[in-house]
Protein backbone atom coordinates (compact mmCIF):
# COMPACT_ATOMS: atom_id res chain seq x y z
CA UNK A 1 0.00 0.00 0.00
CA UNK A 2 2.98 2.11 0.21
CA UNK A 3 4.26 1.67 -2.33
CA UNK A 4 1.08 2.35 -4.51
CA UNK A 5 0.82 5.73 -2.41
CA UNK A 6 4.06 6.77 -3.59
CA UNK A 7 3.75 6.58 -7.18
CA UNK A 8 0.46 8.00 -7.38
CA UNK A 9 1.90 10.63 -5.49
CA UNK A 10 4.78 10.98 -8.17
CA UNK A 11 2.25 10.81 -10.65
CA UNK A 12 0.52 13.80 -9.70
CA UNK A 13 3.79 15.30 -8.62
CA UNK A 14 4.69 14.76 -12.34
CA UNK A 15 0.99 15.93 -13.85
CA UNK A 16 1.67 19.52 -11.53
CA UNK A 17 4.94 19.43 -13.01
CA UNK A 18 4.19 19.65 -16.56
CA UNK A 19 0.58 21.83 -16.30
CA UNK A 20 2.85 23.98 -14.27
CA UNK A 21 4.54 24.83 -17.68
CA UNK A 22 2.00 24.06 -19.87
CA UNK A 23 -0.79 26.11 -18.39
CA UNK A 24 1.34 29.57 -18.49
CA UNK A 25 1.86 28.54 -22.38
CA UNK A 26 -1.40 28.44 -22.97
CA UNK A 27 -2.60 31.31 -21.29
CA UNK A 28 0.33 33.43 -23.63
CA UNK A 29 -1.21 31.75 -26.60
CA UNK A 30 -4.49 33.23 -25.41
CA UNK A 31 -2.69 37.05 -24.63
CA UNK A 32 -1.61 37.07 -28.43
CA UNK A 33 -5.19 36.28 -29.45
CA UNK A 34 -6.98 38.90 -27.25
CA UNK A 35 -4.27 41.43 -28.66
CA UNK A 36 -4.79 40.77 -32.21
CA UNK A 37 -8.41 39.94 -32.16
CA UNK A 38 -10.43 41.16 -29.42
CA UNK A 39 -11.72 39.26 -25.93
CA UNK A 40 -14.81 37.70 -27.95
CA UNK A 41 -14.18 34.60 -28.93
CA UNK A 42 -17.46 34.71 -31.28
CA UNK A 43 -15.65 36.95 -33.28
CA UNK A 44 -12.11 36.42 -32.58
CA UNK A 45 -11.20 32.93 -34.38
CA UNK A 46 -7.64 32.52 -32.97
CA UNK A 47 -9.08 33.06 -29.67
CA UNK A 48 -11.56 30.60 -30.00
CA UNK A 49 -8.90 28.33 -31.12
CA UNK A 50 -6.46 29.11 -28.49
CA UNK A 51 -9.57 28.70 -25.64
CA UNK A 52 -10.52 25.35 -27.45
CA UNK A 53 -6.78 23.76 -26.87
CA UNK A 54 -6.39 25.25 -23.83
CA UNK A 55 -9.33 23.00 -22.69
CA UNK A 56 -7.99 20.01 -24.69
CA UNK A 57 -5.03 20.28 -22.03
CA UNK A 58 -7.33 20.18 -19.28
CA UNK A 59 -6.73 24.18 -18.38
CA UNK A 60 -9.40 25.03 -15.85
CA UNK A 61 -12.39 27.45 -17.17
CA UNK A 62 -11.41 30.07 -13.95
CA UNK A 63 -7.64 30.05 -15.70
CA UNK A 64 -8.77 30.17 -19.37
CA UNK A 65 -11.37 33.46 -18.03
CA UNK A 66 -8.29 35.22 -16.08
CA UNK A 67 -5.68 35.16 -18.90
CA UNK A 68 -8.23 36.58 -21.74
CA UNK A 69 -9.01 39.46 -18.36
CA UNK A 70 -5.86 40.12 -17.94
CA UNK A 71 -5.06 40.06 -21.52
CA UNK A 72 -7.86 42.52 -22.24
CA UNK A 73 -6.32 44.76 -19.74
CA UNK A 74 -4.63 48.15 -20.84
CA UNK A 75 -1.77 46.95 -18.65
CA UNK A 76 -1.60 43.57 -20.27
CA UNK A 77 2.00 42.36 -21.08
CA UNK A 78 2.94 43.10 -25.07
CA UNK A 79 3.73 39.56 -26.12
CA UNK A 80 5.21 38.69 -29.54
CA UNK A 81 5.24 35.54 -31.44
CA UNK A 82 8.69 34.53 -33.15
CA UNK A 83 10.23 31.83 -34.52
CA UNK A 84 13.54 31.06 -34.52
CA UNK A 85 15.52 28.38 -37.25
CA UNK A 86 18.17 25.98 -36.17
CA UNK A 87 19.99 22.55 -36.23
CA UNK A 88 20.55 19.86 -33.72
CA UNK A 89 23.32 17.24 -33.90
CA UNK A 90 23.02 14.70 -36.99
CA UNK A 91 21.88 17.53 -39.33
CA UNK A 92 18.46 17.50 -38.17
CA UNK A 93 16.15 20.91 -38.93
CA UNK A 94 14.40 22.63 -36.01
CA UNK A 95 11.97 25.32 -35.72
CA UNK A 96 10.90 26.83 -32.57
CA UNK A 97 7.94 28.72 -32.15
CA UNK A 98 7.97 31.14 -29.37
CA UNK A 99 5.74 33.73 -27.35
CA UNK A 100 7.54 36.22 -25.64
CA UNK A 101 7.28 39.62 -23.53
CA UNK A 102 11.52 40.01 -24.13
CA UNK A 103 12.57 38.91 -27.92
CA UNK A 104 16.62 39.95 -26.32
CA UNK A 105 15.94 37.12 -23.23
CA UNK A 106 14.91 34.70 -25.37
CA UNK A 107 17.33 34.41 -28.03
CA UNK A 108 19.58 34.88 -26.04
CA UNK A 109 18.05 31.41 -24.52
CA UNK A 110 17.49 29.85 -27.23
CA UNK A 111 21.11 30.22 -28.76
CA UNK A 112 21.97 28.43 -25.45
CA UNK A 113 19.58 25.89 -25.83
CA UNK A 114 21.51 24.90 -29.17
CA UNK A 115 25.02 25.66 -28.25
CA UNK A 116 25.05 23.82 -25.00
CA UNK A 117 23.45 20.57 -27.40
CA UNK A 118 26.00 20.58 -29.91
CA UNK A 119 23.47 22.86 -32.41
CA UNK A 120 23.49 26.15 -34.17
CA UNK A 121 20.77 29.02 -34.51
CA UNK A 122 20.54 29.68 -38.64
CA UNK A 123 19.51 32.83 -40.11
CA UNK A 124 15.39 33.51 -40.70
CA UNK A 125 14.89 31.70 -43.18
CA UNK A 126 17.02 29.16 -43.97
CA UNK A 127 14.68 26.31 -43.66
CA UNK A 128 11.92 28.20 -46.00
CA UNK A 129 11.56 25.47 -48.40
CA UNK A 130 12.33 22.48 -45.73
CA UNK A 131 8.98 22.63 -44.25
CA UNK A 132 4.97 23.33 -44.97
CA UNK A 133 2.76 25.50 -42.39
CA UNK A 134 -0.46 23.20 -42.58
CA UNK A 135 -3.46 23.69 -40.54
CA UNK A 136 -3.53 20.46 -38.26
CA UNK A 137 -7.38 19.45 -36.18
CA UNK A 138 -7.66 15.97 -34.57
CA UNK A 139 -10.89 14.94 -33.22
CA UNK A 140 -12.85 12.40 -33.16
CA UNK A 141 -15.58 11.07 -35.76
CA UNK A 142 -19.23 10.95 -35.16
CA UNK A 143 -20.87 7.93 -35.04
CA UNK A 144 -23.26 8.95 -37.48
CA UNK A 145 -21.27 10.24 -40.36
CA UNK A 146 -19.02 7.83 -42.46
CA UNK A 147 -15.58 8.33 -43.35
CA UNK A 148 -16.49 8.78 -46.77
CA UNK A 149 -19.32 11.58 -46.55
CA UNK A 150 -17.17 13.20 -43.55
CA UNK A 151 -13.84 13.63 -46.31
CA UNK A 152 -16.10 14.84 -48.73
CA UNK A 153 -17.33 18.07 -46.43
CA UNK A 154 -13.96 18.58 -45.30
CA UNK A 155 -12.45 18.58 -48.77
CA UNK A 156 -15.08 21.65 -49.37
CA UNK A 157 -13.24 23.52 -46.62
CA UNK A 158 -9.44 22.95 -48.11
CA UNK A 159 -8.45 19.17 -46.91
CA UNK A 160 -5.85 18.03 -48.35
CA UNK A 161 -5.50 14.50 -46.27
CA UNK A 162 -7.41 12.76 -43.90
CA UNK A 163 -5.42 10.01 -41.42
CA UNK A 164 -6.76 8.09 -39.01
CA UNK A 165 -4.51 6.60 -35.82
CA UNK A 166 -6.15 4.50 -32.77
CA UNK A 167 -9.31 6.08 -33.51
CA UNK A 168 -8.52 9.23 -33.63
CA UNK A 169 -8.99 11.53 -36.39
CA UNK A 170 -6.61 14.00 -37.96
CA UNK A 171 -7.01 16.88 -40.60
CA UNK A 172 -4.26 18.55 -42.95
CA UNK A 173 -5.09 21.86 -45.08
CA UNK A 174 -2.69 24.86 -46.25
CA UNK A 175 -2.66 27.43 -43.10
CA UNK A 176 -4.55 30.21 -45.28
CA UNK A 177 -7.55 27.32 -45.24
CA UNK A 178 -7.58 26.88 -41.23
CA UNK A 179 -10.57 29.58 -41.19
CA UNK A 180 -13.14 27.58 -44.21
CA UNK A 181 -12.17 24.03 -42.59
CA UNK A 182 -12.74 25.57 -38.93
CA UNK A 183 -16.27 26.45 -40.52
CA UNK A 184 -16.67 22.50 -41.57
CA UNK A 185 -16.01 21.86 -38.39
CA UNK A 186 -18.60 23.66 -36.71
CA UNK A 187 -21.04 23.46 -39.39
CA UNK A 188 -21.03 19.15 -39.07
CA UNK A 189 -21.27 19.83 -35.59
CA UNK A 190 -18.13 18.42 -34.97
CA UNK A 191 -15.66 19.73 -32.16
CA UNK A 192 -11.54 19.52 -32.62
CA UNK A 193 -10.02 18.02 -29.82
CA UNK A 194 -7.39 20.04 -31.00
CA UNK A 195 -6.75 22.70 -34.04
CA UNK A 196 -3.35 24.42 -34.77
CA UNK A 197 -0.87 25.77 -37.55
CA UNK A 198 2.09 23.57 -37.45
CA UNK A 199 5.45 23.39 -39.51
CA UNK A 200 5.12 19.88 -41.29
CA UNK A 201 8.70 18.48 -42.70
CA UNK A 202 8.88 18.65 -47.04
CA UNK A 203 11.29 15.54 -46.59
CA UNK A 204 10.99 13.78 -43.39
CA UNK A 205 14.66 12.36 -42.34
CA UNK A 206 15.29 8.50 -40.58
CA UNK A 207 17.75 8.86 -37.26
CA UNK A 208 19.07 6.33 -35.75
CA UNK A 209 18.27 5.50 -32.04
CA UNK A 210 21.33 7.18 -30.47
CA UNK A 211 21.09 10.10 -33.11
CA UNK A 212 17.37 10.34 -32.25
CA UNK A 213 18.48 10.47 -27.82
CA UNK A 214 20.83 13.34 -29.35
CA UNK A 215 18.59 15.77 -30.73
CA UNK A 216 15.68 14.81 -27.96
CA UNK A 217 18.18 16.48 -25.57
CA UNK A 218 17.44 19.68 -27.51
CA UNK A 219 13.95 19.52 -28.23
CA UNK A 220 13.58 19.02 -24.24
CA UNK A 221 15.33 21.95 -23.55
CA UNK A 222 13.38 23.93 -25.53
CA UNK A 223 10.08 22.52 -24.63
CA UNK A 224 11.32 23.28 -21.13
CA UNK A 225 11.57 26.99 -21.88
CA UNK A 226 8.95 29.18 -20.62
CA UNK A 227 8.95 31.25 -23.80
CA UNK A 228 8.54 27.72 -26.34
CA UNK A 229 5.37 27.45 -27.98
CA UNK A 230 5.94 24.54 -30.04
CA UNK A 231 9.26 22.95 -31.70
CA UNK A 232 9.59 21.26 -34.55
CA UNK A 233 11.78 19.14 -36.61
CA UNK A 234 12.36 16.94 -39.66
CA UNK A 235 12.57 13.48 -38.25
CA UNK A 236 10.37 11.22 -40.13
Amino acid sequence: MGRAFEYRRAAKEKRWDKMSKVFPKLAKSITVAVKQGGSDPEMNSKLRTAILNAKAQNMPKDNIDAAIKRASGKDAQDIKEICYEGRALHGALVLVECATDNPTRTVANIKAHFGKCGGQILQNGSLEFMFSRKAVFEFDKPADLNTDDLELALIDGGLEELEENGGVFYAYAAYSNFGSLSSVFESLGIEPKKSTLEYIPNTPVEFGEEQLSDIEKLIDRLEDDDDVQAVYTNIA
